[in-house]
């Protein structure tokens, strides 16, 4: 198993291209199943989620592949309509592929995804939708079986809540629908908008993303299409985490300013400073950080649950006491345990946690649980005394392409065993 030994006290330095964002390019394979002929991919992040991701689309009979620095994928030969459990068990987000099968089939069956274990995140609202649109569900055994042998049928769905994968499926199943379909109280993610612009290149006729209504004219037909996936706006924040808590000053390329208004006041409430030209991001941190005060992860555009951890590994270090509020997920603190290891203060009491900054982190044997804890891990590593070795790196690999290669060529002192 690979591990990563990261020595600290080392400042950051130079610029960095932000990596295609991996939360737009898995929803956006699965899209691809909707299409007729080849679509290129560009900008797709090299991670071990769209690894697994091609890997289904291979199983389903498509051909997927890289080439050139572009994902490939051409869907005519596809023959299966059903996901083996040893796929789906590789990340939760293959459960979008769920609504692209039942539209283009009509016939799904797969289990239960897997991923990380942050908590009970329930596909109720998946399952709803679907059926308001015609499809007949089973549950059994931990497999889910959908059929629309009518095909799906447009419908108006109001979520609950706005969830980005429901959000996603629908979407997926309503481009093929007859007629047209309203989702309300969608979710407003960038990844969201940068599903629709890919179907919409494809043919489609979808209005209204990044707002909370959006409305998809089913029916269209879709034809392979030419692609380039937003840059990954929880990257970023982590390379920006990673450089307020060693007091560095890095320039990040290739950024979407709109995409970090709800991470860009808290850093600056630290003292760091955020100056954008251009798609460029020059990022600058004072020695000592001040506290964060109150972070609420909440739906975007509130600050985004995804990159709670890697600034809560920036708090160790600020002076004073910072609250983290956890309003996504029930069970996303599982990197305090790492952190507190390395020298941190930090007291949990359910969905809140406070963090005392301490002057110095040091070095220890620490093990990742999840994606975001993991890229929080090592965050906190660059900025403490001595050696720390981090095990658990298969899931930073999820979501962080070649992450040792790019923090060594800021100036870190990173290497994977």
């Amino acid at each position: 198993m690979s591990r990563f030994v990261v020595t600290g006290g080392r400042k950051l330095f130079g610029e960095a291209e932000v990596q295609g964002a991996k939360n737009s390019a898995l929803p956006i394979l699965a899209a691809t199943i909707l299409t007729r002929g080849e679509n290129l991919l560009f900008n797709c992040p090299m991670l071990s989620d769209v690894d697994a991701s091609m890997r289904i689309l291979r199983y389903l009979g498509c051909d997927a592949y890289e080439q050139s620095g572009a994902v490939i994928v051409n869907s005519d030969g596809l023959r299966e309509n059903d996901i083996p459990d040893s796929l789906m068990r590789e990340m939760r987000s293959s459960i979008v592929f769920l609504g692209a099968l039942l539209a283009r089939t009509g016939y799904a069956k797969l289990s239960f995804p897997g991923g990380c274990e942050l908590g009970p995140r329930p596909i109720d609202l998946h399952l709803k939708a679907l059926r308001k649109m015609g499809a007949k569900i089973s549950e059994r055994y931990g497999v889910i079986e959908c059929r629309a042998e009518n095909g799906l049928k447009g419908a108006k769905i109001d979520l609950s809540f706005p969830s980005v994968g429901a959000t996603e499926n629908i979407i997926l199943a309503a481009v093929r629908a007859e007629g047209p379909t309203t989702i309300i109280n969608a979710a407003r993610e960038p990844e969201i908008t940068d599903l629709c612009d890919f179907l919409n290149e494809a043919g489609a006729e979808i209005y209204g993303a990044g707002e909370g209504v959006i409305v998809i004219n089913g029916g269209k037909e879709l034809y392979g299409a030419s692609h380039n996936i937003i840059p990954d706006r929880i990257v970023a924040a982590t390379l920006m985490s990673s450089a307020a808590v060693t007091g560095s000053e890095i320039t990040l390329r290739g950024v979407v300013q709109n995409h970090l208004s709800a991470v860009i006041p808290v850093f600056e409430e630290t003292g760091c400073k955020a100056v954008f030209n251009d798609g460029d991001l020059l990022f600058s941190a004072p020695e000592r950080l001040k506290s964060m005060r109150l972070v609420r992860t909440m739906p975007y555009p509130g600050f985004p649950t995804d990159a709670q951890a890697v600034l809560m590994a920036a708090a160790t270090l600020c002076d004073g006491t910072s609250v983290f509020a956890e309003n996504i997920f029930e069970n996303r603190f599982k990197h305090v345990e790492g952190l507190t290891r390395l020298g941190a203060d930090i007291n949990v009491q359910g969905r809140v946690a406070v963090v005392n900054g301490v002057k110095s982190l040091y070095g220890a044997k620490i093990e990742a649980r999840d994606l975001r804890g993991a890229a929080a891990l090592v965050t906190a590593a660059l900025a403490a005394e001595d050696k720390t070795e981090i095990y658990g790196i298969e899931y930073l690999e999820r979501g962080y392409e070649s992450y040792e290669v790019l923090l060594s060529s800021l100036g870190a002192d990173v290497r994977k065993i």
